[in-house]
This record gives structure tokens, C-alpha cells and sequence, in this order.
């Protein structure tokens, strides 16, 4: 079987390696392999497509750190879990996303409510104290798990209908893209452990890390919003190429 895996491949210029990962990443996407299946050893592969081992080794290592393979000490390599994905350098509609996986988006409005800007939302926005804002809190689910808590403050001046907004039915990306549309945004990720509370509003145990993103948008000049997401790690992942 393994010895007729590039059959279907196109007969392009590309090296082996990567030949290699496209043939297994189609198997997979072609249910041909399931989740939590072993995919052949390093052996295995040698002997039946005859490269070279630092061929294979590569192969297996690039798609390990790009999450559709996963390596257990002593028992193999395996296909992983699909973790939900979003883009590093962009900024995308999670309902979009989700959908675009074949999944389900739902969200979960927790708060929603006009306030004065404290001094520290006042710096994170640009504005002065006591500055008209908004703050919501909204829990997004991918069919029934949660897999993102979003907290944001949104400069009132640039999106002044936000409070009116449904966000059970729509998300903050749809209005705020319509209201005040992004010329410049920023990323800022990190890992976290997660609030008792947090760990209850994701389901997940006090142990598992999260993947944090505290983002900024403008709008000309102007700050529009600052965002927290937090995902939890076993769920998500970020994705990010590079030009030469």
C-alpha cells in the first residue's frame, strides 16, 4: 500500500519530503485515516518507498508541528485531533471560521453595557478617562464545546450603536468591520492558565493552559477596540506563513 502512495500525486518538482506530507495530509482529509490512528514508522516508510530516512524524518516532524500528527514516546506516531485554527496576521470572522471547518457556531452573550473608561481602559484606547465605552463578554461555541471567551472594550465614539447590537445572532466582527472598518491591528499571544471561572465557562480542567490574544484594532487614527480571546489549548491553534 505505502509503496504506491505518490501514485496519485502530481508529478510536480517539489522535493520528496513534501511530497510525503501531501500524500499523508490527503489521506487524512480523505478519512482514509482516522483520528488517534498510527501511521507507519520511519522504518516503514523507508523500506517501502526507498528514501532515505532523514526524507521521512522530516516529513513526520513538520507535520507534527503543524498539529495533523502527534508522537508518543515508545508507542508511534499518530493522526491527531483536529484543533480549530485561526490566522496570526490576519483578523477573521470567528463565525466564518468555524463554518468554514463544516462546524456549527453559536455564541453566548454574557455582558453587554455602556461605561466610563477607567484609566487603564483609557491607555489601552487612547482616549481620556471617563471616555464613552462599551464592554462585552461573549462565549463562542464550535457545536456544543466553547472554544473561544472574548472580552472587549470598544471606543463608543467610532461604533455607537454596539449596545444595540445582537451578538447571539451576529458577531462583534460583523458590526465593528460595517461601523468603523480596520486599517491596523496588533497581536499580542501568550499562554495562560485559566480563572476557576474561566475554567467553568470553557469546560475545561484548572490544568489545561490556554492560548491568550489581546488584540487592537484601528480605524484611521483611532483605537476602535481592544479584544482578549482566550482558547483553550487542546482546542485551538494559531497559524501564521511567511513570504521569502
Amino acid at each position: 500500500m505505502l509503496a504506491h502512495l505518490f501514485d496519485d500525486m502530481p508529478d510536480a518538482s517539489q522535493p520528496i519530503y513534501a511530497k510525503l506530507k501531501q500524500a499523508i495530509t490527503q489521506k487524512i482529509s480523505h478519512g482514509q485515516w482516522q483520528v488517534n490512528q498510527r501511521v507507519p514508522s520511519e522504518a516503514e516508510w523507508v523500506k517501502a518507498l526507498g528514501v532515505s530516512r532523514m526524507t521521512v524524518n522530516r516529513a513526520l516532524r513538520e507535520l507534527t508541528a503543524e498539529g495533523i500528527l502527534v508522537r508518543h514516546q515508545g508507542l508511534g506516531t499518530f493522526v491527531a485531533e483536529k484543533k480549530a485554527h485561526s490566522a496570526l496576521f490576519e483578523v477573521h470572522n470567528i463565525a466564518e471560521e468555524i463554518i468554514a471547518r463544516g462546524h456549527q457556531h453559536r455564541s453566548e452573550l454574557l455582558v453587554l453595557e455602556s461605561a466610563k473608561a477607567s484609566v487603564e481602559e483609557a491607555v489601552m484606547l487612547g482616549v481620556r478617562t471617563n471616555h464613552g465605552i462599551f464592554r462585552s463578554v461573549v462565549i463562542h461555541y464550535e457545536d456544543d464545546l466553547p472554544i473561544q471567551i472574548e472580552e472587549r472594550i470598544v471606543n463608543a465614539s467610532r461604533a455607537p450603536d454596539y449596545d444595540k447590537q445582537d451578538f447571539s445572532k451576529h458577531t462583534s466582527y460583523e458590526y465593528l468591520m460595517t461601523t468603523a472598518p480596520m486599517t491596523e491591528g496588533e497581536h499580542l499571544v501568550e499562554a495562560v492558565l485559566p480563572t476557576p471561572t474561566e475554567c467553568e465557562r470553557l469546560q475545561i480542567s484548572p490544568t489545561e493552559p490556554c492560548l491568550q490574544i489581546n488584540r487592537r484594532t484601528w480605524a484611521g487614527d483611532d483605537i476602535i477596540t481592544v479584544a482578549r480571546l482566550l482558547h483553550p489549548g487542546s482546542r485551538f491553534q494559531l497559524f501564521g506563513h511567511f513570504g521569502r
